[in-house]
């Protein structure tokens, strides 16, 4: 390379190629690109084609859309712009360097299959042309690399993982904002956000998403602070409370980025006094976090095939029974309150009560035995928080098939779980309003209710609520069985 293209690339501006990271504070690649003085190029790539039968779902794209809005409100106050490019990510960043003049990309680190992949074809790209390619960790607490076993393998159960992780130290402090970014002498093209197709059209699905959340930066803060300021305290209690507005609903945000997981950490921590309790269970939560996106780097299979391989012969249900069984489930109207309240506040606001998705996805891979990868499979299109290390990794985990997995013969019954955790049964009243005036001693089971109670509550069962998809009793047995089997075969092989 001669003297006139190696002072060219040294001076050039500095791509900093956004991900799951859609944020100015604590961001160590935009902090670093701008301290070098040169001009930064933010850019967001639309890629449907790398991540194949992962792309983004549904949910997860009308979050997008509003997000990179935010952030590139968020840049023009830095005196930036966001760049919009769509196609194949190396593909693109290659060319937009080339376009540039680029002299360095900066990226925050991805645990995904496809996102690892990237970042190697990235490096092999910036040192066949003279540049740099770094990258930068903030999108956990702990890198997967700092947090081994003593013989320096992976952990595969969480206990032992999260206490190596509290061994390790606090996370470093969260970084300011940059005060600028310097722009470039002239800024490279850029798709218009509305050009791709992000938000729903006919029909538009989208409302109560509106009415629940602010995407983006400003919303993500708010969130935490009206989380510490509300529930913290009592979280080790009421985040099991469907009916209490007991959990941080941080999720979506800590996924896109627009919130890093230090910051979290750190507010909570220094919030904790009198709800010490509370915060000791929130950072927990932020562990298993980082325990399913460990899992998925080191065991990238885990989207697909079950970590624990016995379970490759499991028995699960199929043909016209099991699809439209799937179909009940998916609309909620299985006739078993707590799930059917679930599931239709997923389709309503992208978002599911954490002990309740414990509960539907019980209820789809034990009682009915429909394979963990379709309840997968529609979190990931409905869920606006749709990670793909604590989607594939929780499902495995109630099925009975992951990593640190509930022991199979752990099958909750939905009556006796929307009893504990929604005792009143407000939460089901207000998602399932075909039951909203049954009385508290028979809303998780109305078809034990008298006559006469289903007549003042105006529910026709059968008719306008379905009776149980499922008897919990013989469905468990069945389920016991079948694992049975799947043992038995196991200890022969």
């Amino acid at each position: 390379m001669g003297d006139d293209v190696s002072d060219a690339v040294r001076h050039g501006p500095v791509i900093v190629w956004l991900r799951q990271d859609l944020r100015i504070a604590d961001h160590p690649a935009l902090s670093a690109a701008a301290e070098t003085g040169r001009s930064v190029l933010p850019v967001y790539v639309l890629d449907d084609a790398t991540p194949g039968a992962w792309r983004m779902g549904g949910a997860s794209r009308w979050w997008l859309h509003s997000s990179l809005a935010a952030l590139a409100g968020r840049l023009k106050g830095l005196g930036s712009r966001l760049i919009l490019r769509r196609g194949r990510t190396i593909d693109v960043l290659e060319q937009l360097a080339k376009e540039t003049g680029a002299s360095a990309i900066y990226v925050t680190r991805g645990y995904e299959p496809w996102a690892v992949a990237d970042e190697v074809a990235l490096k092999a790209f910036g040192d066949r042309n003279g540049i740099e390619v770094r990258r930068f960790s903030g999108a956990l607490l702990f890198e997967p690399e700092a947090i081994r076993t003593k013989d320096g393998g992976p952990f595969r159960v969480f206990t032992p993982f999260w206490k190596a992780c509290l061994a390790a130290g606090e996370p470093g402090r969260s970084l300011p904002t940059p005060s600028k970014l310097k722009a470039p002498a002239a800024w490279p093209a850029s798709d218009g956000l509305d050009t791709w197709g992000l938000l729903p059209q006919k029909p538009d699905w989208a409302g109560g998403l509106r009415q629940t959340w602010t995407p983006g930066e400003a919303g993500a803060s708010a969130r935490l602070r009206d989380f510490i300021d509300g529930s913290l305290g009592d979280y080790a209690i009421s985040r099991d409370r469907p009916d209490l507005p007991g959990t941080s609903m941080l999720s979506p945000h800590l996924h896109f980025g627009e919130i890093s997981p230090r910051q979290c950490w750190h507010s909570v921590r220094m919030a904790e006094g009198a709800g010490a309790r509370g915060a000791a269970s929130y950072l927990r939560e932020l562990g298993w976090r980082e325990f399913s996106t460990h899992l998925l780097f080191q065991f990238p299979a885990i989207t697909d095939a079950p970590f624990r391989p016995e379970f490759a012969s499991f028995p699960w249900t199929g043909g016209r029974e099991a699809k439209a069984a799937l179909a009940a489930w998916q609309r909620g109207q299985t006739g078993y309150p707590i799930v059917d309240a679930g599931m239709r506040q997923l389709w309503h606001t992208g978002w599911m009560h954490n002990r309740v998705r414990m509960i539907v996805a019980s209820l789809l891979t034990k009682h009915l035995r429909i394979h963990w990868h379709e309840g997968a499979r529609w979190f990931w299109d409905t869920l606006v928080d749709a990670d793909l290390a604590n989607n594939s990794a929780s499902w495995q985990w109630v099925a009975g098939s992951g990593a640190d997995a509930a022991p199979y013969f752990r099958i909750f019954n939905p009556v006796l779980q929307g009893q504990k955790f929604d005792p009143d049964g407000a939460y089901v009243r207000h998602w399932v309003p075909e039951l909203a005036r049954m009385p508290a001693a028979h809303i998780h089971m109305p078809w034990e209710a008298p006559v006469s109670v289903l007549a003042a509550a105006g529910l026709d069962l059968g008719r306008t609520y379905p009776q149980p998809i499922v008897d919990h009793g013989k469905a468990r047995v069945a389920a016991l069985a079948a694992y049975e089997d799947v043992k038995a075969a196991a200890n022969k092989s």
